[in-house]
């Protein structure tokens, strides 16, 4: 973990190995006015304009850091339009280029805009997202194996205040859980499977008051779980189902948290082509960052208990696999059948959702790579968020707070009919149109009944896209796993714990 410290120094004072600046269209130095004469001449408009810097967002330009300064270069990293004041979401993706970039390098300081804690927090939080790579199966000597940036000096002047020390604290703990799901996410399939996911589990509370608990393949038929287990029974490594609890004393509310855990998606015997099985790896990242958000809010002793669920299974082809047209009993005792065996991410979620709502939470709220459909229709860096009107938009607000992008998705009524099933309680897939949404309806199917019998406040989150990172790398964000969703989560837990959604 790269280290992070704030101080009141002075820019030119600093003395890291890179002084990071930040510089908006214009182009201009957003807080020019405290760097020395000589580096903010050097830095006019007219001198950014001829060397070609434009201050767009994930723009990063190094300089010599020239006379009157400590470090031995400048760099320059863009935070798109502003007006006014740099917003949140820029200064974090505005340092997490930065410092992203500067990868083998041993320091950095950050002079960024962070006069009040909002934005100092977010230069931290961006700066310690960037500073990521993913290098367990690398030489050290193999390119690309730079070691991300090691200390990091965060120029404020409200260094000694007290709450930014909490702040900072409290974007250490994101960031390091959004990290740990990046590690899981990258991570090969023939290393992490059912098995090796719930020991990760067991070591990711380690030092906390958070307990695991996980049935294995004989708990699961004992208990009927058979969403996960027609899943996983076509693979020698058997499937999973992972509980991981915070529970403090005295609970404001109780968050259930519900996560896909495909190991690997080959399809299953309904076989994906080879070039869709290539980013297979990261079905599991709804169940990673269930794990991580539960961890985290352990570690920020939130006031509210939450219980997260893994379903875990590896979707493989073989003489065990389900086949098109099997029925599996779930947990609940609701029968579907299957049409599709490569839509299995809602068969294991059925289960876990079903075990979850057992509990009667306050909130229920399932994550999951489900359907490509997500991705034709909102992209690769926008999840959609389906459910409850009210929990949906709970969902959409702690999303803004936490700098993530999702988009309200409706459950059209018309399209659960395409879910209906002549030999079972329903199908698990339905109308090709519309496949996203069909798939959220077929988790509604799943959501229990409360106490008042109303159906349990419930949202879907469909991260399939903004999971993991094919593209090249953007703000705090590389290649590979992201961390999707983990900060969302926590802004959703932190919510309930103030008596809001």
């Amino acid at each position: 973990m790269t280290d992070l410290r704030a101080s009141t120094t002075a820019p030119a004072r600093a003395g890291a190995d890179a002084l990071v600046l930040a510089v908006a269209p214009g182009p201009r130095v957003l807080g020019a006015e405290a760097l020395p004469r000589p580096l903010r001449a050097a830095l006019s408009p007219a001198a950014l304009t001829a060397l070609g810097v434009t201050g767009k967002a994930d723009e990063v330009v190094r300089l010599p850091a020239g006379e009157g300064v400590r470090a031995g270069v400048v760099v320059l990293t863009g935070t798109g339009p502003v007006t006014g004041a740099a917003g949140a979401e820029q200064l974090r993706r505005a340092a997490g280029a930065a410092v992203r970039s500067l990868a083998g390098v041993a320091s950095a300081a950050l002079a960024l805009p962070a006069d009040d804690l909002e934005s100092a927090a977010a230069v931290a939080e961006g700066a310690l997202l960037g500073a990521y790579a993913y290098r367990a199966q690398r030489a050290r000597t193999a390119e690309g194996s730079a070691a991300p940036l090691a200390s990091v000096e965060l120029l404020t002047p409200l260094a000694r205040d007290r709450a930014l020390g909490a702040r900072l604290q409290r974007a250490a703990v994101l960031a390091d859980a959004v990290n740990a799901v990046r590690d899981l996410v990258n991570a090969p399939p023939n290393e992490l499977y059912p098995e090796t996911f719930a020991r990760a589990a067991r070591d990711a509370v380690k030092g906390t008051r958070a307990t695991v608990t996980v049935l294995d393949e004989q708990a699961l038929a004992a208990g009927g779980y058979g969403g996960i287990l027609g899943v996983g029974q076509g693979s020698v490594r058997p499937p999973r189902l992972v509980r991981v609890e915070h529970a403090p004393s005295r609970p404001r509310a109780h968050l259930a948290l519900v996560g896909k855990g495909i190991t690997f998606d080959s399809g299953g015997l309904s076989l994906k082509p080879p070039t869709g099985m290539v980013t297979m790896k990261c079905d599991m990242a709804g169940a990673a960052a269930v794990l991580a958000t539960v961890v985290a809010a352990a570690r920020l002793d939130l006031p509210v208990r939450v219980t997260g669920w893994l379903a875990l299974a590896e979707n493989m082809p073989s003489g065990t696999a389900q086949r098109p047209s099997d029925v599996l009993t779930t947990y609940g005792g609701r029968t579907v059948e299957v049409l599709n065996t490569d839509a299995e991410g809602r068969l294991v979620m059925a289960d876990a959702l079903v075990a979850a709502g057992d509990e009667q939470p306050d909130a229920l709220v399932d994550v999951a790579t489900l359907t490509g459909a997500q991705v034709v229709a909102l992209g690769s860096r926008v999840s959609a968020v389906m459910g409850d009107d009210a929990l949906r938009t709970a969902v959409l607000a702690a999303a803004e707070r936490a700098g993530e992008q999702f988009w309200p998705m409706p459950l059209p009524e018309e399209l659960r009919a395409s879910l209906d099933s002549p030999v079972a309680d329903l199908a698990n897939i339905g109308d090709r149109n519309g496949g996203m949404l069909v798939a959220g309806l077929f988790l509604r199917e799943f959501v229990p009944v409360g106490a008042d019998g109303e159906r349990l406040p419930w949202a879907h989150l469909d991260i399939a896209g903004p999971a993991f990172n094919e593209h090249a790398p953007h703000g705090y964000t590389g290649k590979g796993g992201t961390g999707h969703a983990v900060r969302t989560l926590v802004a959703l837990a932190e919510g309930l714990g103030q008596g809001s959604r």
